[in-house]
Order: structure tokens, then C-alpha cells, then sequence
């Protein structure tokens, strides 16, 4: 009996080893098939002013929309080789794992079991987040710490109510709690005068107030009460693909920090900056290695600009809602926006 569950257990590691090798060529094959098929499928947000939203003719925009576009255009060149698939929810990791889509743009906040439990990996921080306040103009608040007997709309029974008892607390300010069981609701609830503030995540709150009539009237307190992370996802265990959807964010950071721009960029090939060079592929060659072209990041750059100009395009002055970078700032300028070198 026992050579009978020796040789049993032989054959179930013997066909579990086989299954790995046979999965993970699967999963290393990302760009091979992204290419065969002609063009990127990118996992959008349901619509969220701002990050991604459909125009009457059903076109994308948006700030998470870009960040996919910069992707197709380092594969292809070609930032409109790309396929947009709207996801409802917050988490969508069965589409990518299944392959779906090939990449999500923003997911739920990056936190240890997405990070490990779902086969997915997240390369990196496009958008620094958190809970924060909104709140009138008229109520003269610049800083949450100046809010003080104030009524608050919230989601309830989650994590924002607990952080907002936590807040006043630890501030030993007095407010009014008004719960709803909807994102929606709050802005109903805001809208009507039934609170004086509303505490959500601060891309929620942006939302929010740009649909309200003069968005100008209100503001997004720069405090964040708790941190977010948010940014592209892809599949776990694709290194090369992990890669060069990293390193496509990471040119955008880097760019705005040596000064190319989407008007620039061709100008600055003459250019004798090293860290310049680089980025644009005119010295060393930094895509090979991942698999594309050597002027992928300049092609990239070409398409959608720099983080900068990202950030402007869809939260800047122009959209009649400007949202303060702060945590979103390059770490030159007192934010969290970092990436490594091009070297």
C-alpha cells in the first residue's frame, strides 16, 4: 500500500510540475499576442469625470484613457491601436487573468491581497489618493483641521466613516455624521445643503464636483486622511509585460522632470543632455531589452506628453475644476510623483 501512495504521489507531482511549465509560457506571451491581434485591449473604469468618460460618439478620454494610450504607442507606435472595455466595479482581475484585457489602467486601490491573492500585479503608482473633504467655498475652510461643527455626508458602515470618527476625534472637533449607502447619494445629499461637507476619496470628490453648477464655488481640501494608491495592473507572471507597461508610466514621470513635452520632443533630439538623450533613444538603446523599438519612451511621449501635461489635461484649469496636484507633484516639487532613471 505504501508503494501504491509513493507512486501516486510521483505522478501528482510529476503532472503539477507538467502544468507549470505549460502554463507559464502562457503567461510570458503578452506582447506576442497583443501584436498578433493588431491592438491593445485596456480595462477602463466605469466612468469617472476626469480619469475615463465616453463623448457622444462614444470616444474615451481621460486620464487613466491616456495612460492606455501611451501603452498602445510604445507597442505600436500608434497610441490609437487600442481597444477601451468598460469594467463595472471596483476590482476586475477575472478579465485579466483570463486575458480579456491586457492591461487595467486603475483598479481598486493597491493594497497587499490584491497585490496577491488575484494573479495580479500592480507595477506602479500612477495616482497618489486618499479620503478627503469637500466643501463650499463660502464655508472659509482651507484645511480640514479648521473643520469644526460641521455636518458631513459619508458612506456608511465602512472604512470612510470610521476614518472620519477617527479624524474628529484625534482633532477634538465636533461634527454631525450623514450616512448614505451610495457615492451617488452623497452628491444628491451635498447638492441639496442637507451636509456641510463630504468626506469620500479625493478622485470621488472631484467627481462630484464637477457636475455640480459652478464647480468653481467649491473646494477639495488638500488633506488626505488616509493613503491610495492607484495605478496600471497586469497579469502576474509576465516579467516583459510588467515591464514595459512600468516603464511606459515611468517615462511619463521621467519626461516632465527633464522638461520634454509633447511639443518638444522632436526639438530635443538634437538635444545634449544625457538624461534627454536617453529617454528619446538617441543614446543607448533601453527598449531592445523589453522588446520594442529604441525610441519607444519618445514615441510615447509623442502621443500623450508628459505625467505634466497628462495632469493638466484632465484636472487642470480648462476643465473648470482644477484639482491642487500635491501628493501628484514630482518629488522635486514637494510631492510623491518618483521614478528611477533612464540609464
Amino acid at each position: 500500500m505504501s508503494r501504491f501512495f509513493k507512486r501516486l504521489l510521483s505522478l501528482a507531482a510529476g503532472f503539477a510540475c507538467a502544468l507549470t511549465l505549460a502554463v507559464a509560457p502562457a503567461a510570458a506571451q503578452t506582447l506576442d499576442a497583443v501584436r498578433e491581434r493588431g491592438f491593445l485591449i485596456c480595462g477602463a473604469t466605469n466612468p469617472l469625470p476626469g480619469f475615463a468618460q465616453q463623448d457622444a460618439q462614444g470616444r474615451w478620454s481621460g486620464f487613466d484613457v491616456d495612460l492606455c494610450r501611451g501603452i498602445a504607442a510604445a507597442v505600436f507606435g500608434d497610441p490609437e491601436k487600442i481597444e477601451f472595455r468598460a469594467l463595472r466595479g471596483e476590482t476586475r482581475f477575472a478579465p485579466l487573468q483570463t486575458g480579456m484585457v491586457d492591461v487595467l489602467t486603475r483598479n481598486g486601490p493597491w493594497t497587499e491581497r490584491r497585490d496577491t491573492l488575484y494573479g495580479a500585479a500592480y507595477v506602479g503608482t500612477a495616482f497618489f489618493d486618499g479620503q478627503a473633504f469637500l466643501v463650499p467655498q463660502a464655508l472659509g475652510a482651507v484645511s480640514a483641521f479648521e473643520l469644526d461643527n460641521v455636518s458631513v455626508c459619508v458612506i456608511d458602515g465602512g472604512e470612510e466613516l470610521e476614518r472620519i470618527q477617527e479624524f474628529f476625534f484625534v482633532n477634538q472637533a465636533s461634527y454631525t455624521e450623514v450616512p448614505y449607502e451610495d457615492v451617488a447619494d452623497l452628491a444628491v445629499a451635498y447638492q441639496a445643503g442637507l451636509c456641510q461637507a463630504v468626506s469620500a476619496s479625493g478622485r470621488q470628490l472631484q467627481a462630484i464636483r464637477r457636475a455640480l453648477p459652478d464647480p468653481s464655488a467649491h473646494r477639495i481640501l488638500p488633506e488626505r486622511i488616509s493613503k491610495e494608491l492607484l495605478g496600471p495592473v497586469v497579469r502576474e507572471g509576465d516579467t516583459q509585460w510588467f515591464d514595459i507597461v512600468r516603464w511606459t508610466l515611468f517615462t511619463l514621470i521621467n519626461a516632465e522632470e527633464v522638461g520634454i513635452t509633447q511639443a518638444n520632443v522632436d526639438s530635443l533630439l538634437a538635444a545634449r543632455t544625457p538624461a534627454v538623450r536617453r529617454i528619446l533613444g538617441v543614446e543607448g538603446d533601453f527598449g531592445t531589452a523589453l522588446g520594442l523599438r529604441p525610441s519607444f519612451m519618445a514615441d510615447v511621449l509623442r502621443a500623450v506628453g508628459n505625467y505634466g501635461e497628462l495632469y493638466d489635461r484632465h484636472f487642470g484649469p480648462q476643465t473648470g475644476a482644477a484639482l491642487l496636484r500635491g501628493q501628484n507633484a514630482l518629488w522635486t516639487n514637494g510631492g510623491q510623483l518618483y521614478a528611477p532613471p533612464v540609464r
